[in-house]
């Protein structure tokens, strides 16, 4: 089936006794029994298909990461209660009967460095970062390091590099590393991590997976070597989704192909109105020709689909000025997050990246006239509007 059809049908309408709900319904109870405890027993010990406790498995839930599964094309997936607590448990899943030591990319989001340095660091793992797009510092630092996992984003947030994820993913495996794929900005709509050699992949569910800013949540998407060790630390530590958001996200999902082709064509529409306007200094978009990893982009991205993220350097600002543009703007929400079905724009140093030093964003390339907006579904005629009569 296409991915199309998938979202639509994927992990719905499983058989009850004798009626076939529509859609999933949302199961609140934490616990479940069965009328024979030895059905009960073997559902404990998974020896058995089953519910027995909510933090190890509910309905709603097993439904959700069974439709993620099928876009992700993965073995199996864990539901998680933020983005967040995606991010570790993937790490955690990598680094079990591993080193306990990564290669990250140094452009992450804000608060993946943050779990990384003030989170991991404290409790014995060392991770040491790499410029993702360079194979060559990649090849180096995994043959010095030897890390049991290596970690990077489809698309880095907020500057949107793109690394050569399968020429990674095999640098990574005769090295005994897992290939950890945040793939929030990108989505399974453009690319699918685990088919070009990842072990986990990450996505913030509050993102472009629901779509509609009315959830928390994350998922991970495992391949098969890394399911069984997932599972047992989730029902160790519980990172869990809860079944209403579980629901909301499952609802969100089935428009998300729909949603990605009037998000990527926005996009392109706004970052070739920003590159020509006199108050843009520079934007980064993964659909420029001159994007500096254009060629992997071309490799590895559907044509036409480059993602609904741009980013732009506003010409002669700090602080103040790129303040006063977004309270400017009449329609666009100055909100923290991203693929919403409504354009967002967020300021990274106040936000997404406030925790890294001045220094580090500097490094970055992450300065004080950045803004990163998420194009959303509206008529494109209305965000150009939008656009064009703050930024004046």
């Amino acid at each position: 089936m296409k991915i199309h059809t998938k979202a639509v049908h994927a992990g719905d309408r499983k058989k009850a006794p004798r009626q076939v709900p529509v859609t999933t319904p949302i199961y609140t109870a934490s616990s479940f029994f069965c009328e024979s405890l030895e059905d009960l027993d073997r559902i404990f010990a998974r020896e058995e298909d089953g519910f027995c406790y909510s933090r190890y498995d509910n309905p709603t839930n097993a439904a959700l990461e069974e439709l993620v599964t099928a876009l992700e094309e993965g073995h199996g997936t864990l539901a998680c209660s933020s983005g967040m607590a995606a991010v570790q448990t993937a790490v955690l899943t990598a680094l079990t009967d591993r080193p306990k030591r990564i290669v990250a990319a140094d452009a992450l989001y804000g608060a993946t460095i943050s779990l990384l340095f003030k989170v991991l660091e404290p409790l014995g793992v060392e991770t040491r970062l790499v410029d993702i797009c360079n194979l060559d510092a990649v090849d180096k630092a995994i043959g010095a390091h030897k890390p049991g996992c290596v970690l990077m984003e489809t698309v880095s947030n907020p500057l949107l590099r793109v690394g050569e994820m399968d020429r990674i993913a095999a640098l990574a495996r005769p090295a005994g590393a897992a290939l950890v794929v945040d793939n929030t900005f990108a989505t399974p709509c453009l690319i699918r991590p685990l088919q070009l050699g990842a072990g986990l992949v990450v996505h913030s569910a509050t993102k472009y997976l629901a779509g509609h800013g009315d959830v928390l949540g994350g998922v991970v998407v495992s391949d098969k070597d890394h399911y069984e060790t997932l599972r047992t630390l989730s029902r160790a530590y519980g990172p869990v989704l809860g079944p209403f958001e579980s629901y909301l996200t499952m609802r969100g999902l089935k428009t998300l192909p729909l949603r990605m082709e009037r998000q990527c064509a926005n996009a392109c529409r706004v970052a070739a109105r920003l590159a020509d306007h006199p108050g843009v200094a520079r934007v980064h978009f993964t659909g420029d020709p001159g994007h500096p990893d254009a060629a992997t982009i071309r490799r590895l991205f559907p044509e036409g689909l480059y993602g609904a993220m741009v980013s732009f350097e506003m010409r002669d600002a700090g602080r103040a000025e790129v303040f006063a543009f977004m309270e400017r703007l009449k329609m666009i929400v100055p909100a923290t997050s991203l693929g919403d079905v409504h354009t967002m724009v967020l300021y990274p140093s106040m936000s997404s990246h406030r925790e890294v030093s001045p220094k580090q964003r500097e490094r970055m390339g992450i300065r004080d006239n950045l803004v990163r907006l998420s194009v959303g579904i509206e008529a494109i005629e209305d965000i150009l509007e939008d656009l064009d009569q703050a930024l004046s």
